[in-house]
């Protein structure tokens, strides 16, 4: 596990007279990326009042309702535009219904899941995500070269890794862990660096049912509209009992300016997310809580929180289960 570094190594919340930390973090909220869309990704938070404006808001972006919409069959809940949507949608409503102790948190996303961090931390309206997301997927898809898109490698350390993608002419997207990467290029390359990943070692190779090569320089074109549009809606840094992370690199965003650049520019540069975590750890968060849809963050987070720690939405049937496990685990 990596120590904090930069300004996470020095700054530290304001000190009490008697020298300890106030308002110090004990509960990690983490916002899932796309993929794990499916039909029933609403259902906990489908009839919570608490919801509502968050469905309501999403309807307005989407066209349909958000429920409905995953519930239709054939629904396209894996194209991009509305990936993103949904993605911050769920993460929006399950934020809105759970009980989150006394607000110490500290709040991280991956992918399009750190614009939902942003609505979760109140640095952005829930409107204006929901907005932002698919202004943000729209951007992408303009941007995105043809066939290109992303590939998950386990097993290999990056020493080893980086020259396979130098001669594939691929780069690393995604940091999950020290032998855990998504990496993005031409399908072509992509094929090349699974091939000779798994001859070096790697445990598992898979293409990714994705077009877009998110988190690379293919996608600089698309960097700068989000970033005008983002500042358009008028961000604002977390109240004080709140600290948010940087995808890119597990850093508080301790001004707007940073992290409004910040937010913008991983759709182009790499998402550390192996920092984020460390930082969530670090910052004395002791439960940890994936929004979903999905538990593949929470399935990361287990290797940094004790056991049973790192739960999922998903691993519960109801929002009563779900705030009952939070109190008893003191979020």
């Amino acid at each position: 596990m990596r120590r904090p570094s930069g300004d996470d190594a020095v700054r530290r919340p304001p000190r009490t007279r008697r020298g300890r930390f106030v308002s110090r973090p004990l509960f990690a909220i983490l916002c899932s990326g796309q993929g794990a869309q499916h039909p029933g990704m609403f259902d906990l938070f489908a009839d919570a009042p608490a919801a509502a404006p968050v469905f309501a808001a999403a309807a307005a972006v989407l066209g349909e309702d958000p429920v409905a919409f995953v519930r239709r069959d054939g629904a396209p809940i894996h194209d991009n535009v509305p990936a993103q949507i949904l993605c911050c949608t769920q993460a929006l409503a399950a934020m809105r219904t759970i009980a989150s102790g006394d607000g110490r948190l500290v709040i991280a996303g991956y992918s399009v899941g750190e614009l939902a961090a942003w609505g979760c931390a109140g640095a952005l309206d829930d409107g204006a995500v929901l907005r932002l997301a698919r202004l943000r997927a729209e951007a992408m898809d303009r941007a995105a070269p043809a066939n290109h898109g992303l590939a998950g490698l386990v097993g290999l350390r990056r020493g080893v890794l980086e020259p396979i993608l130098g001669t594939a002419g691929a780069a690393i997207a995604i940091v999950n862990g020290e032998d855990s990467f998504v990496v993005g290029g031409a399908r072509a390359a992509l094929d090349e660096v699974c091939a000779r990943a798994a001859a070096a070692g790697a445990t598992r190779t898979v293409i990714l049912p994705v077009a877009v090569p998110s988190h690379t320089a293919w996608l600089a074109a698309a960097v700068e509209p989000f970033r005008v549009a983002l500042d358009a809606e008028g961000p604002r840094l977390p109240g004080g009992r709140i600290r948010l992370l940087s995808g890119l690199d597990g850093r508080t965003v301790w001004t707007l300016a940073d992290g409004v650049l910040k937010l913008a520019a991983q759709i182009a540069q790499p998402i550390d997310w192996a920092a984020c975590l460390e930082s969530c750890r670090s910052a004395g968060a002791e439960i940890a809580l994936e929004l979903g849809p999905g538990g593949a963050l929470a399935r990361m987070a287990q290797a940094y929180f004790p056991p049973g720690a790192a739960r999922t939405t998903a691993d519960f049937a109801t929002l009563d289960g779900l705030n009952a496990w939070l109190a008893r685990s003191g979020g």
